[in-house]
């Protein structure tokens, strides 16, 4: 039989080479499949939130469905408050997901963004155990699987474990902004069906989720209408004013851009975007803020 730790060590790792096909937003399908492992296939998600291959002694898996029967929520200090499998604190997932904490085995939690895409973060560990609240506290950490192993059998709360704690808080706020990031990447790709909005390149590796208003800006949401999906050029050309976006959607390139002579990167990249309208969502509670493409374009005519 597999052993317990193996199987999370390899999960790991192949969760690590499935991020690097992937992106942060992996598809349902492939943690459904999971990998094959000296012949046994590993799953790492199941029909619960709660989910143990039938060959490991606990649970691999954590998952949180925002529009799902349990309210997971983060606390104020970045933590994730997880709720028990029904209201039975016996029940066997929950007893497993104790267990797990006792014993400081690490955890793979998802997130589901989308419909059909999932936000990983692993380890995980459960911190705490709220019987009268029907909750786990999980923490998200940065480690990998090698430093994890160091943590199975550690069952004191000494101060390594404090550290630890505080340690692990900050990573799971950090994981917390890349959840948000990644939600917005897949809702403006999506709603531009997956290209760039000024050349129509559909790789989708090569595409980014542009914010008209950045996040420093009180009303730069990560919200559809303030996203625009460009590819990595046009998102750079975009972020630092060689081009802005007029409100009648039509794209406008710097004058001394428009007078360069370089090559073809520059004539088909730039030069030839000037006076081009931009590919819209269709529908249009999606498509850019004017309020917002007027401030943006007002940085941009500042930067010529």
């Amino acid at each position: 039989m597999l052993s317990d730790l193996r199987v999370r060590k390899e999960a790991f790792q192949w969760l690590d080479a499935q991020r690097a096909i992937y992106g942060d937003a992996l598809p349902r399908e492939i943690l459904q499949k999971g990998f094959l492992m000296e012949g046994e296939q590993i799953r790492l998600l199941g029909p619960q939130g709660i989910f143990k291959p039938k060959r490991m002694e606990l649970p691999l898996s954590i998952t949180t469905v925002p529009s799902g029967p349990y309210a997971d929520s983060f606390t104020g200090e970045g933590l994730l408050l997880y709720r028990y499998r029904g209201t039975d604190p016996e029940h066997r997932d929950n007893v497993g997901l104790r267990q797990a904490m006792t014993q400081v085995v690490p955890l793979v939690y998802f997130h589901r963004i989308m419909r059909g895409k999932y936000v990983a973060a692993w380890p995980a560990f459960i911190v705490a155990d709220d019987k009268d609240g029907l909750t786990f506290t999980v923490a998200v950490d940065e480690i990998r699987q090698e430093a994890a192993s160091s943590f199975i059998g550690v069952r004191e709360p000494n101060q390594a474990w404090i550290e630890e704690h505080f340690r692990r808080a900050y990573a799971t706020r950090n994981f917390r902004q890349r959840l948000h990031q990644s939600s917005f990447r897949e809702r403006v790709l999506r709603a531009y069906h997956e290209q760039c909005a000024f050349c129509r390149l559909r790789h989708r590796e090569l595409l980014d989720a542009a914010h008209i208003l950045p996040d420093s800006d009180p009303e730069g949401e990560p919200v559809v209408s303030n996203g625009l999906s460009l590819c990595k050029l046009h998102h750079a050309a975009f972020d630092h004013h060689f081009v802005g976006i007029r409100d009648d959607y039509r794209i406008e390139v710097r004058p001394e851009i428009l007078k360069e002579t370089d090559g073809p990167m520059l004539i088909h990249g730039l030069q030839a975007l000037h006076g081009q309208r931009i590919i819209l969502p269709r529908q249009s509670v999606m498509r850019p803020n004017g309020e917002f493409l007027q401030r943006r374009y007002e940085l941009f005519k500042e930067a010529v």
